[in-house]
């Protein structure tokens, strides 16, 4: 059973195309990678699946609802980490979190014990008290994933969620939702540049480039269609290997539509 479907996605800025037709489905349960080089159309088709920014053409089915014209339910079934941070500094753990769940109306007692067992599984209770601020790279990370999970989503999203980190607080946080996705059936949804870490992680992976998607497959069969060793040489026999720098205008637009949709429902 598919809980993400996308069919013939387009997003366009003025003249310029972000995505361009692309088609892919996530199943119930699944850990699924969306890789791509800088500017490739990753982060933007992210952003219409999590109702922050409208396709220009194509339909998206996402838990059953559809991201346009049902958005309210749509971001009551996921969860996301962005790829910038998004925390209050000024608040501390357990404020960023208390936060969160009242914006999602979730029950007062439901919410505090999720609060617990939440900052509890990401080895941050005992500083649930100390403002963000103080936290390191790691630290924040781990709390921006139990902020995410807090109003128990289907389905959570990670925009480089390890960028920066260090290899152990990478390897712990990945065993956090491992293991989420094991006992909870929690579908996973990431982009990473790290290809060590989608080939180890990821069930299936679709690579898109230039707004289009231009394999999908598992680690194995995207290395045996590219005749490579690793998913990291597949992935620049598929992709090339030129240096890509990422599309400021592009950018600078979806962060505004961020700024827009912080605070809603």
């Amino acid at each position: 059973m598919n809980i993400i479907e996308v069919k013939n996605l387009v997003k366009k800025f003025g003249d310029f195309t972000a995505v361009n037709d692309i088609s892919f489905d996530v199943k119930k349960g699944e850990i699924f990678a969306f890789l791509g080089p800088n500017g490739a159309g990753k982060s933007t088709t992210i952003k219409i699946l999590t109702t922050l920014l409208h396709p220009t053409s194509g339909k998206i089915i996402l838990n059953g609802y559809n991201p346009v014209s049902e958005p309210n339910e749509v971001r009551r079934s996921f969860g996301i980490v962005f790829q910038d941070p998004s925390l209050d500094d000024e608040l501390t753990a357990w404020e960023n979190m208390e936060f969160h769940g009242v914006l999602y109306d979730v029950p007062k007692k439901l919410r505090r014990e999720r609060i617990d067992y939440l900052l509890n599984f990401v080895d941050l209770l005992d500083r649930k008290d100390s403002l963000v601020k103080e936290f390191s790279g790691g630290m924040k990370r781990r709390l921006e994933i139990a902020r995410g999970l807090l109003h128990h989503p289907k389905i959570i999203f990670l925009d480089e969620p390890t960028l920066g980190l260090d290899p152990q607080t990478r390897n712990h946080m990945w065993n956090y939702l491992k293991e989420l996705n094991k006992n909870e059936g929690t579908t996973i949804f990431f982009t990473t540049h790290y290809m060590e870490e989608a080939e180890k992680i990821a069930q299936r992976i679709s690579v898109i480039d230039h707004g289009k998607i231009i394999a999908s497959g598992t680690a194995v069969e995207l290395k045996e269609k590219a005749g490579a060793n690793t998913l990291e040489e597949a992935f620049l026999k598929l992709t090339g290997n030129s240096i890509r720098e990422e599309s400021t205008g592009v950018e600078d637009r979806m962060r505004m539509h961020r700024k827009a949709w912080t605070g809603r429902k």
